[in-house]
């Protein structure tokens, strides 16, 4: 605890803006500013470093790229390996593990120790490793590196510590699981085919042992070549040679038979009595065509053969489809007796595995489902019903079911708001489901002491917006709402105007949500706003449209100077528009100026339509296409249900909508907002083109843009774009077209579009080229900026010119058009495969230079906030004011006057007076929140929930009941006024109001720049948390702006972190790890040390069940399984040891020595105890040893002495 005064009156400094620190990382703490304040502010700061911890929590959604599948029989959990390394390991509810090898490699198998509480993952660098799953967070007990072979395929039998590993040369080696070292014990290649044999066998695609006998092992050869090992005299009992390659064998559970798919789609069964040709042959696809020849078919990639007691075996498998039914979905045929169905499925099938009722291969095995796992989806089907329905998915695998294009997290809500939206969600589930329970039931988990009511909101590219329950570190969708039922459906036209259909004009860009008033925002990419309310109860409604013309006329277009003639970087037709007239609100106007005026970008359903009970709409504002340019997308929101005022602003300026009377209040350009407070002086521009001229280039360009961009439109969510540095390699690719490079059908060409000679260019500055902004060559709609669809290859450079980069592509972090200026124009423009080059330049540290903003004034609304505040210093008591943040770090506060009495707020017009304070910050600003004296966050004033659409009661008539935070109910004795937080890219202020005094001033980072920020609660105290795009994870002291945490966290190395990561209260944050999965986070100490209690247990001792007892006749006649020590042939005496230059063994952190190392706390100390104690029983056996050891030795003495004694007993002294 340290107490300090913050502000002293008369305290000077050299400079209001002087800071302290290193310019690496910013000063060392806030610095106070040499302005005298009203009083002294006396905050005692609870934070501390300590209360700092950075780590994962846990991870939701389905494994992105998965490979590998595996289940444990009689744990009941189930593994998913993934491309990037990653393993899921899944169970009940609540039982949900994500673990990641540092490698990084993909994950080629998975083999369970069937009971143990392990697992063995096959990598695609060739390494094993173990791995424990005792632990609530699994962690790696031996690694083993193959140096010299490729590993292929794993093999660990039910109950056996002997790990068959094949390899691409077709030779299998065994690794002791207990030891992970490999045996000397080898099956080469060379000797398991007959010496005659001319053709290499190709790699192993399948190892089993005999369920007849466990020394027999069968090895599958990719090029058909299948052989019986006998492991005790090492030779092969029989070879099978046939001419298509092998994808997969089944065993028969007698031992007697098993099953081969192959690569033209057939099924051979083999009996092992006659091995010279198979027993039988099926195309269970392929059908005989006139001709009489079989029609070929697809591969058969996998075949499972299982048996019941009461019915006809199963045979299920994936692919073998014919190769002439084109178009059709891939499937998984189960074949029963001589029923055949077929199941069509939504992704690729990845991997399956049948789930039975026993872990012994030599039982009647009884299947009861199967686990289907596909590229985007995991499904399981429910065998034992004959219509093979699929179980309910209890995990949330459906988040990527439309690409996330935005997040938002939201801690410690209301305890009724997420009951109320399960149960209006639960109305509108999905019917068909099996009526048995999810058979993946493994593990254990109890809700956590530390858990509250949390929710996290994601938009989606179709316009769909789904609300989670993350309460508990469970993530359960309560509630999906559609926002493109407002609309009319598009409809597709002819040439041109088909072109102008985007795939996802609904797309959402940002959402805000009150949770006290349940009003809903949401902002779409076409330029559109719509505004929910929540009601319990089904209405009829209209649905009311307002229409806001917030953009730039052409004739405001800047053309260049006459010695301003360097070379282009921009697509043709982007100019510099400045908003310098404010335009009437033109609501329902159709005026035609022009082939696309003052329409909006969608249409509005008129007819009255009926809504469920949920979110309902109430309000829809649309911005206008002007004098054929489109809106640019809105940057910035806020909602106040108090106030009844939305604000919304772009960058071509500033919109006020009441949307209690559906009346838009404010719509002015930035430059407008300031009057005679501008801090920038702008030069006079040179002059203007003729306007007929330049629109008739516009329309020109646009054409043509749409020509060569309708590729980019349509690319798919998964394109990977590559971004580049080089000014050379710019420069190359100037001249080619946007679809010239394409990688996979995807647009990696940096420019946009070639310059061509007679199109205006694009001015430069001494600092370089600058980059430009768009003008009406435009196209009206983008593919939705998915969050899902950015994985882009930034430079790691850390020179000035790579971090520049990385900020014209972070500066779509915004979703939007950005515009600012630049000290170091030394950026390029980019292409992105879904959006066109535009005027973002992400490298805009801002500058207050005049030449700087010259270049540069357009000016984008980068963040608002209502709330209540002084707008004046003369003010003496707080009003309504809305805070207003733009891309160039000017702070305006903007006065409002709200008529407070409910009949006049209806029939009153609210007056709103743009004339408020200004403040500077450097680099665009990003977030507000507000103190009290008492440093205590000052929360909006809302209004409580209301249902619109509830009978009425005429005892209990609805009015609006409104909960105010003034600054001044919670503070009587500190007199008026607050403390105001202000962070943009670079800095964070704290200002004192009504004075607007400058009390703190932190440099952030001056090496990188903000994405996001935050003015959250952590351990029932205040700070500000920052995420860089540098990958640091930052918290700031309030008011003092002292730096309690820094971590190097995560490398950004992609758009769709920067545009999803979100913090909330209580030290959370999330963001999108890759397009289909969620991982959550926090950087509080507490809850690293309650993260043990709330993660789930995955290993439960369970009984092993017993084999059945076979009885002896039919294991007289049908051959019992025999069973055989592997320790006498494969361990080190019988076998010898490997090689060492073969593989390495690498110990993990898992073991006992780094249970030592990295145990703390309770587990830690239980842990060490345990070791302890096995440490003690080793000793105590080693003791015994020694003891039983002397024990013989005089029990020998003493029988050699009484031999001595009987020997000499008879004898006198003289025989001696």
């Amino acid at each position: 605890m340290k107490k300090f005064r913050k502000v002293l009156d008369g305290l000077t400094t050299s400079s209001p803006g002087v800071t302290l620190g290193s310019p690496s990382c910013g000063s060392a703490a806030g610095t106070p500013t040499a302005v005298p304040t009203p009083k002294d502010i006396d905050i005692q700061e609870t934070l501390l470093s300590e209360n700092f911890q950075l780590c994962k929590t846990v991870r939701h959604g389905f494994p992105y790229q998965p490979t590998a599948l595996a289940f444990d029989p009689v744990q009941k959990i189930l593994a998913i390996g993934s491309r990037s390394g990653g393993v899921r390991i899944l169970g009940g509810p609540g039982v949900d593990c994500y673990c990641q090898h540092e490698s990084g490699a993909a994950v080629l198998q998975l083999q369970f120790l069937i009971n143990e509480g392990a697992l063995v993952t096959a990598c695609a660098d060739d390494t094993l490793h173990l791995w424990n799953l005792r632990q609530r967070r699994p962690a790696v007990l031996h690694s083993l590196k193959f140096n010299r072979e490729r590993i292929t395929f794993c093999h660990l039998p039910f109950q056996s510590k002997w790990l068959y590993v094949g390899t691409e040369r077709g030779n299998t080696h065994i690794v002791n699981i207990e030891s992970f070292i490999l045996s000397g014990y080898v099956i080469m290649w060379n000797k398991a085919i007959e010496l005659s044999t001319k053709t290499h066998p190709g790699p192993v695609v399948h190892l089993s042992d005999s369920p007849k006998d466990e020394g027999k092992l069968l090895i599958g050869f990719e090029s058909g070549t299948i052989v019986q090992w006998d492991l005790r005299v090492k030779k092969a009992d029989f070879r099978i040679y046939y001419d298509e390659a092998i994808h997969s064998v089944s065993w028969h559970h007698e031992g007697k038979q098993f099953m081969c798919s192959h690569s033209d789609g057939s099924l051979t069964l083999w009996n092992l009595r006659n091995t010279s040709k198979p027993f039988q042959v099926t195309f269970p696809h392929g059908k005989i065509q006139k001709d009489g020849r079989k029609e070929s078919c697809k591969p058969i990639l996998k075949v499972e053969y299982k048996t019941l007691r009461s019915s006809e075996p199963f045979v299920i498998f994936s692919g073998g489809l014919s190769y002439d039914k084109a178009g059709r979905r891939p499937t998984l045929t189960i074949m029963h007796g001589k029923a055949i169905t077929v199941l069509e499925m939504d992704y690729p099938i990845v991997e399956f595995m049948v789930l039975c009722e026993t872990p012994y291969i030599n039982e009647v095995q009884e299947p009861y489902a199967v686990v289907v796992l596909l590229e985007k989806d995991l499904i399981v089907v429910d065998l034992t019903q004959s219509n093979f329905p699929v179980f309910e998915n209890p995990y949330p695998m459906d988040v990527h079911e439309s690409p996330v294009t935005c997040t938002a997290y939201f801690a410690d809500c209301p305890p009724d708001i997420i009951p109320i939206l399960y149960s209006i969600g639960a109305k509108h589930k999905k019917t068909g489901y099996s009526q048995k329970e999810w058979p993946i039931t493994g593990g254990t988990w109890t809700l956590g002491s530390h858990t509250y009511p949390e929710i996290i909101i994601t938009g989606h590219a179709d316009g769909s917006v789904k609300f989670w329950d993350a309460s508990a570190i469970t993530l359960q969708m309560l509630y999906k709402l559609k926002t493109s039922k407002v609309f009319e459906k598009p409809k597709l036209g002819e040439g041109r105007a088909a072109e102008l259909v985007e795939e996802d004009p609904f797309a959402v860009q940002m959402v805000s949500w009150c949770p006290q008033s349940r009003i809903f925002c949401v902002v779409g990419i076409s330029a559109h706003i719509i505004l929910y309310r929540f009601s319990k109860n089904d209405a009829n409604t209209q649905i009311v449209s307002l229409e806001v013309r917030l953009q730039c006329e052409p004739e405001e277009i800047i053309t260049p100077s006459e010695h301003e003639n360097n070379p282009c970087f921009s697509e043709p037709g982007s100019h510099s528009p400045q908003p310098h007239h404010q335009y009437p609100v033109s609501p329902g106007s159709r005026t035609p100026e022009s082939a696309k005026d003052s329409v909006p970008c969608l249409k509005v359903k008129e007819r009255v339509v009926r809504v469920p009970p949920g979110y309902q709409s109430d309000l829809v504002i649309q911005l206008l296409w002007v004098d054929g340019e489109p809106p640019q997308q809105i940057t910035s929101l806020d909602i106040n249900s108090a106030y009844g005022l939305l604000a919304f602003g772009n960058c071509n300026g500033l919109a006020v909508v009441d949307y209690l009377q559906k009346a838009v209040l404010l719509c002015m350009s930035t430059l407008d907002l300031y009057g005679a407070t501008d801090p920038y002086q702008r030069l006079t521009r040179s002059p203007r083109r003729n306007r007929q001229s330049t629109s008739d280039f516009c329309m020109r360009g646009l054409s043509n843009f749409y020509s060569d961009s309708k590729k980019r439109i349509r690319t798919s969510y998964q394109s990977l774009t590559e971004l580049t540095d080089n000014q050379q390699s710019v420069d190359m690719e100037r001249s080619k077209s946007p679809t010239s490079d394409h990688v996979n059908g995807h647009c990696t060409s940096p420019i946009s579009q070639s310059c061509s000679a007679g199109k205006p260019r694009i001015p430069m500055g001494p600092e370089g080229p600058r980059l430009s902004r768009r003008g009406p060559g435009r196209p009206p709609f983008r593919k939705a900026q998915s969050a899902a669809c950015m994985e882009i290859s930034l430079p790691v450079s850390h020179t000035e010119v790579g971090h520049a980069s990385r900020r014209a592509m972070l500066q779509q972090f915004h979703g939007v058009t950005m515009y600012s200026h630049d000290e170091h124009h030394t950026t390029t423009s980019y292409c992105w495969s879904e959006r066109e080059s535009r005027e973002n330049s992400f490298s805009r540290s801002r500058s207050s230079s005049v030449s700087s903003i010259d270049r540069d004034t357009k000016e984008a609304i980068t963040t608002l906030q209502f709330g209540e505040s002084y707008g004046r210093k003369s003010d003496a008591l707080p009003t309504p004011c809305l805070w207003v943040g733009t891309s160039l770090g000017v702070v305006q506060l903007i006065p409002m006057s709200i008529p407070t009495d409910q009949e006049e707020r209806m029939e009153e017009p609210v007056t709103i007076g743009p004339s408020g304070a200004v403040q500077m910050l450097k680099g665009s600003v990003l977030r507000f929140g507000f103190m009290d004296y008492m440093g205590t966050v000052i929360q909006s004033p809302y209004e409580v929930w209301r249902d619109l659409n509830a009978p009425e009661d005429p005892d209990r008539p609805r009015r609006r009941k409104l909960v105010n935070f003034s600054p001044s109910s919670s503070q009587d004795a500190c007199g008026e006024g607050h403390l105001a937080v202000v962070c943009s890219e670079r800095q964070a202020k704290v200002f004192l109001m009504p004075s607007q005094s400058c009390l703190f001033v932190h440099n952030i980072t001056e090496s990188s720049f903000v994405l996001r920020a935050d003015v959250v609660s952590v351990c029932n105290s205040v700070c500000l948390a920052c995420f860089c795009a540098n990958g640091h994870v930052m918290t700031l002291s309030l008011p003092s702006l002292r730096p309690l945490m820094d971590v190097n966290y995560l490398p950004l190395t992609d758009m769709r972190i920067a545009r999803t990561f979100c913090f909330t209260n209580g030290g959370q944050a999330l963001y999108l790890s890759s397009p289909t999965e969620i991982q959550r986070i926090t950087y509080s100490q507490e809850m690293c040390d309650n993260l043990q209690e709330m993660l789930g247990e995955l290993f439960t001792p369970i009984e092993t069940p017993e084999a059945q007892n076979r009885g002896f006749l039919k294991g007289f006649f049908g051959g019992n399984a025999q069973t055989f020590d592997r320790e006498e042939l494969f361990g080190e005496a019988a076998a010898g040891k490997a090689s060492r230059s073969l593989a390495q063994h690498i110990p993990g952190q898992g073991g006992m020595e780094g249970m030592k190392v990295a145990a703390g706390g309770v587990v830690g100390e239980l842990a060490r105890a345990r070791i302890a104690l096995d440490e003690r029983g080793q000793r105590l056996g080693e003791l015994e040893d020694r003891t039983a050891l002397m024990m013989t030795s005089a029990e020998t003495f003493s029988k050699h002495a009484h031999e001595l004694m009987l020997k000499c007993k008879d004898k006198k002294w003289y025989q001696f």
